[in-house]
């Protein structure tokens, strides 16, 4: 049983990438439910159980046998010491695209959870739904006083999202990749130097995790400020982490070319719409370039990269844009940025069986190549909601950043969204300003 990938999604096969999902419980969790979800989350979800493979020029997804499908890891330990370790443990060239870990604390009361996807199957979105799935059929087992149902879902193959794109004409295509190209000629962007020879910048590095977070309220504020301004929460951050980036750079306050790489998610611009459990990557990017100075205005600067992002969407320049993806290889820069700025919007937590609770959700994204060599790289920020509460995670290498660098960088970011909490009412939007 296997089925080819399509040229976009071979792309990520090559990125070793993967979406790392976690979730701290507190309460007594049923280990045997658990690993049953698991279990048939895997049966439903072909991908999850398999391995790629190459075929001729180029790969497919094939299942696992019995023996070698993933289940469930159980082990016992301390919480922030397992999550840094599955954060750097890759899923291994041709082994299963999925990880379950449960680690549990000396007593039982207190797990940390951990999902990890390779992205070649899957996106932030997909991930979510997925987790929070796996969980719906815990409860389920967990509460129910009969046997499970047999009336799952059959286990099928997703279709690629290149595959259900509205048709456009490959002129336009080839007309659209020449702009592309032609833009990233005339203004190429600078990237954030590293930081090597700081402390924790040590021989290959490791992963490491700067997280910033705004309660439900400040949260709030943050959305009022967006509507009130007329742009999206995620123009604000944008903007924010231009700056931030801006102030990283040598020589003077003067304007320099900086730029912004947004994730385009695909399944609500597609007809039908694709829903977040289909188990493939379904997202495009959308890169600009702006002129930023450390006396750049805030607000303005989120007003252009709003406007420009919303362009992009109404010209149908997305459909183009995962279309040329295949080009990447060859032209690198066609995805080459300052900062990288996701945006999963508000998403809803797992629902738990009565006694367990959900401390924490997160999603980070976590890679097996980091090139220290290139002595600069875009900055990613992974920006999610889970429940009301909007959470940034910047993930780094520390042969690449050192912890303190990003430390900063985090800081700076938090109080630059800070600010925007002030503006909430339209008379106050100046409040906004750095």
């Amino acid at each position: 049983m296997h089925r080819a990938l399509c040229p976009v999604e071979t792309l990520y096969v090559g990125q070793r990438s993967r979406a790392v999902l976690s979730c701290t419980l507190r309460g007594p969790v049923d280990v045997a439910a658990l690993s049953a979800a698991f279990d048939a989350t895997t049966e439903t979800h072909p991908p999850l159980r398999s391995r790629i493979e190459q075929d001729g020029a180029g790969h497919v997804l094939r299942v696992l046998g019995p023996d070698e499908r993933p289940r469930l890891v159980t082990r016992t330990g301390d919480e922030h010491a397992a999550y840094a370790a599955e954060l750097n443990r890759p899923l291994p060239v041709g082994g299963p695209l999925s990880r379950a870990v449960l680690v549990s604390a000396p007593g039982g009361e207190s797990h940390l959870f951990v999902l990890v996807i390779d992205h070649t199957i899957t996106d932030g979105h997909s991930s979510i739904a997925l987790h929070n799935a796996l969980w719906d059929r815990y409860r389920t087992l967990v509460e129910s006083t009969a046997a499970e149902s047999d009336d799952r879902e059959l286990p099928r193959w997703p279709e690629p999202v290149s595959r259900l794109l509205p048709p456009v004409d490959d002129a336009d295509t080839a007309k659209y990749l020449d702009g592309r190209l032609e833009e990233i000629r005339r203004h190429p962007v600078e990237l954030v130097p590293y930081d090597a020879d700081s402390e924790g910048a040590d021989g290959d590095g490791h992963i490491e995790v700067r997280r910033l977070t705004l309660d439900p309220d400040l949260t709030s504020r943050l959305r009022m400020t967006a509507r009130a301004t007329g742009v999206s929460v995620h123009a604000l951050i944008s903007a924010t982490l231009l700056l931030t980036a801006r102030r990283r750079l040598a020589g003077d306050a003067g304007a320099r070319t900086l730029g912004c790489l947004s994730p385009v998610d695909l399944r609500s611009r597609l007809s039908p719409p694709l829903p977040a459990s289909a188990l493939v990557p379904a997202v495009t990017t959308h890169l600009q370039t702006v002129e930023v100075s450390e006396a750049s205005d805030p607000l303005d600067l989120a007003r252009t990269v709003h406007a420009r992002l919303g362009d992009f969407l109404s010209r149908g320049d997305h459909v183009h844009e995962m279309r040329i993806t295949p080009e990447i290889p060859r032209n690198p820069l066609l995805q080459l940025a300052t900062v990288i700025a996701t945006n999963m919007g508000v998403v809803p937590g797992p629902r738990l069986p009565e006694g367990l609770q959900a401390a924490d959700v997160r999603l980070v994204p976590a890679r097996e190549h980091y090139f220290p060599q290139a002595g600069r790289s875009p900055v990613m920020a992974c920006v999610v909601s889970f429940e009301g509460r909007l959470s940034i995670e910047f993930p780094h290498s520390t042969a690449c950043f050192s912890p303190s660098f990003m430390r900063a960088f985090r800081d700076e970011v938090r109080a630059g969204l800070l600010r925007f909490t002030t503006a909430a009412e339209p008379g106050l939007a100046g409040a906004a300003g750095v």
